[in-house]
């Protein structure tokens, strides 16, 4: 017998637990930052092609990154991904009055589904939660 510790359950087998009440907090903020940079982007892609359109996908690729690093989760690039999105969509219908925000051009198609890939890979990129214990090598 090694002087080692296993693990009594399974890093799956562990119970999910609620946030802090400061992680919590952020994550409202962090959606409603998302839906200000996709406000944003949907207003500079058109002025400056292609750079601004560039400057678009990289805003939202920084503000999810950064978010998913600063909250240590995967639900910190979520939310600014998910307010990115819901506001992008929000943007693309017509009103009544026919007035509409985004053309039927190539850059606008870009930047949705640009942006969407960008959301996807952020998110999915994102650091997960880890279950606690101690580090352990397979096949020891």
């Amino acid at each position: 017998m090694s002087g080692r510790t296993e693990p009594t359950t399974s890093a799956l087998a562990q119970p999910l637990r609620a946030p802090s009440l400061g992680r919590a907090a952020l994550y409202p903020g962090l959606f409603v930052l998302g839906a200000l940079v996709g406000v944003a982007g949907a207003l500079v892609q058109p002025g400056w092609f292609p750079g601004g359109l560039l400057l678009a996908l990289a805003a939202e690729a920084g503000l999810c990154v950064g978010a998913g690093r600063a909250v240590g989760r995967r639900g910190g690039a979520v939310a600014p991904a998910a307010g990115w999105a819901l506001a992008v969509v929000l943007l693309t219908t017509s009103r009544p009055e026919g007035d509409f925000l985004f053309a039927a051009g190539s850059g606008s198609y870009l930047f949705l589904l640009g942006g969407i890939a960008v959301a996807v890979m952020c998110a999915t990129l994102a650091p997960v939660r880890q279950p606690d214990g101690g580090a352990v090598r397979l096949g020891k």
